[in-house]
């Protein structure tokens, strides 16, 4: 069940992205002939006076199609209401509203959490620190047999305590033991291991295993004394959490080679959010949230095939006061769309082949 509710929460995001150009679109009265959630074969759609309404056999995707790239439509090229013949300030809007859509679905979220769960206050803090991800495969933690969700009671022999203070304790252990093994005392479940890990220097010459850690055990909330509380508190963790969403893009361009085994595909993207609704499901309201708030970076980025590219040549249109040539703008998008979908097709690849009943399949 928690996988279906990954998968839910990825196929929501996509509808509310793709309803936001759709809503952009029909508010402004220009002509919209399709609305898909997913590709491929079709499984059920609906005909609406103007509008075809599909669902498809893969849910991770979607599209809003307009007549202005029919050959069948019986719109004439001239009709002021296509697309392409609106003024760059509506096309921009059309454009840019998925990803408005998806900030603002992600900042509700943030509200809905709080109006419902509580206001997050204190931390019942238990034995040890939490291990909620182990970042790549080929990270020392990996390889040495760390997993998700393992709890690390203590280092060397010596206990951790708990809390902040047990955090700090093991980043000082790995920090401190660069290329010397380090043995964890790991509670996974009912058991307890003593796992070997040695820690390797990164790009800053900073050791690490490869793994986010937690303080382990569980938030305390209580009841919002008022809705202007919530809305305020929503805005602040939403503000937090789109300023580290933008500086993890900034680190993936700017150190590369260092954080490129980070890049998650959906495969991963559902994992992560399998096992986060296993262990609590309050843990799919922020799920939900970081993957809005991605998603809309991503598509806001002014690479071809993404809205962000879009909107660069509508600037260029702008700038020059004619759009450029036709046959260019579709080679470039062509082109992304294909870059894009190699990378999408490599990521499901390389993230399902380190799924653990795949690896046990090959064993």
């Amino acid at each position: 069940m928690s996988v279906l509710a990954a998968i839910a929460v990825l196929a929501l995001l996509i509808v509310v992205h793709e309803l936001g150009h759709f809503l952009a679109a029909r508010l402004q009265g220009i002509h919209v002939n399709r609305f898909s959630i997913g590709f491929g074969p079709v499984l059920w759609k609906y005909q609406g006076p103007e509008t075809e309404y599909a669902l498809r056999a893969f849910p991770l995707g979607g599209f809003v199609g307009f007549p202005d790239d029919d050959p069948d439509s019986d719109i004439p090229a001239d009709d002021p209401n296509l697309l392409r013949n609106r003024r760059v300030l509506d096309r921009a809007i059309v454009i840019s509203a998925g990803v408005i859509a998806n900030l603002v679905f992600a900042y509700l979220i943030f509200v809905t959490q709080f109006s419902i769960v509580g206001i997050p206050q204190g931390f019942d803090f238990q034995p040890g620190v939490l291990i909620p991800q182990v970042m790549a495969q080929d990270s020392p933690a990996s390889q040495a047999g760390i997993k998700d969700g393992d709890v690390v009671l203590s280092v060397n022999g010596e206990s951790l305590g708990s809390g902040e203070e047990a955090e700090k304790k093991l980043m000082a252990a790995i920090a401190g033991s660069p290329n010397q093994a380090i043995i964890l005392d790991v509670q996974r479940g009912d058991q307890q291991l003593d796992i070997a890990v040695t820690p390797k220097p990164d790009a800053q010459d900073i050791a690490r295993i490869g793994v986010v850690l937690n303080p382990n055990g569980k938030v305390q909330f209580r009841r919002p004394t008022s809705i202007g509380e919530v809305f305020g508190i929503a805005a602040q963790q939403f503000q937090d959490m789109v300023v580290r969403t933008v500086q993890g893009f900034v680190s993936l361009i700017t150190n590369f080679s260092a954080v490129a085994n980070q890049v998650a595909g959906p495969v991963k993207i559902v994992e992560q959010g399998a096992s986060l609704a296993a262990s609590d499901w309050i843990n799919l309201f922020p799920f939900t949230a970081i993957i809005s708030i991605n998603l809309a970076i991503i598509n806001i980025l002014p690479l071809p095939a993404l809205d962000g590219g879009q909107l660069a040549f509508l600037l260029i249109e702008a700038l020059r006061g004619k759009p450029l040539p036709t046959r260019f703008q579709e080679n470039v998008m062509q082109t992304g769309l294909m870059l894009l979908l190699g990378l999408g097709v490599f990521l499901i690849v390389r993230d399902t082949t380190q799924l653990a009943f795949f690896k046990n399949l090959l064993q």
